[in-house]
């Protein structure tokens, strides 16, 4: 996906846009957001673990989560960069 696509798309679609940088190994424990998450992995990636179930998104893929979905987060070594889209 083209970043700057996905950007119109998010405020076109009335989300806040913001960019996430997570600069190596980290994970964040389960949690949920009060707000709609769609996001787009810039560099590097990230694991996200919901329903049982964990999916890896790289560079150039997409995801999306509804509020209140709760979740586990986790990222390798290098840095990964999201465009992070947040809609209340």
């Amino acid at each position: 996906m083209d970043k700057e696509k996905f950007e119109a798309e998010l405020k076109r679609d009335g989300y806040e846009v913001s960019l996430s940088t997570t600069p190596g190994a980290k994970i964040n424990p389960e949690h949920h957001h009060p707000f709609d998450v769609r996001a787009l992995v810039l560099k590097g990636a990230m694991s996200l673990t919901r329903d049982g179930r964990t999916e890896t998104y790289k560079a150039g893929e997409t995801f999306s989560m509804p509020r209140g979905c709760a979740h586990f987060e986790s990222y390798g070594d290098g840095e990964t960069v999201t465009l992070v889209g947040r809609k209340h």
